[in-house]
Parts: C-alpha cells; sequence; structure tokens
C-alpha cells in the first residue's frame, strides 16, 4: 500500500509529493478541479483554503473532511523515481 511521506505546495494549487514507493510526484489541483465540484471540492477552489491541507494516515487531507486516498493520488501525479 502506498502512502503520501510528504508534500510540499510549490505554488497556488501545485503540490510536490512524496510517496512510500520511492516515487515523488506533482499533483496539479488546478487541473484535478477544473470539472469537478461538490460540497467538499468547493471550498479547494479557494488558494487559502487548499494550503491548508495536511497528511493523515497517509492520505492527502483538509479540514473539511475531504481525502484524497494515496493510490488515487499516485495515479493523478506526474511521477518519477527519487534517488
Amino acid at each position: 500500500m502506498i502512502k503520501v511521506l510528504n508534500a510540499r505546495l510549490t505554488s497556488s494549487f501545485t503540490l510536490e509529493i512524496d510517496f512510500s514507493d520511492h516515487t515523488h510526484g506533482v499533483f496539479d489541483a488546478s487541473a484535478y478541479l477544473a470539472n469537478r465540484s461538490g460540497p467538499l471540492l468547493d471550498k479547494l477552489h479557494e488558494p487559502a483554503y487548499f494550503k491548508r491541507f495536511f497528511i493523515d494516515t497517509g492520505a492527502l487531507c483538509w479540514p473539511n473532511g475531504l481525502e484524497i486516498s494515496p493510490d488515487r493520488l499516485h495515479e493523478l501525479c506526474a511521477v518519477s523515481a527519487t534517488a
């Protein structure tokens, strides 16, 4: 099972993510959010709220209860191997 180990905000809606399988990914949330909406996702369209992300039990989360699983996040990222 892949887990998110670390995430860093690199722009308003872009995160660099380190995964437990020794890969590194870039998550472009603006592309992910472009055609998605809903009670939990709508807040993420605000840069100030988006940057409130945190990691809980290996998943990327926000205070409103939204969680993106590590496996799904790994699929969404442009992933490369780490040294």
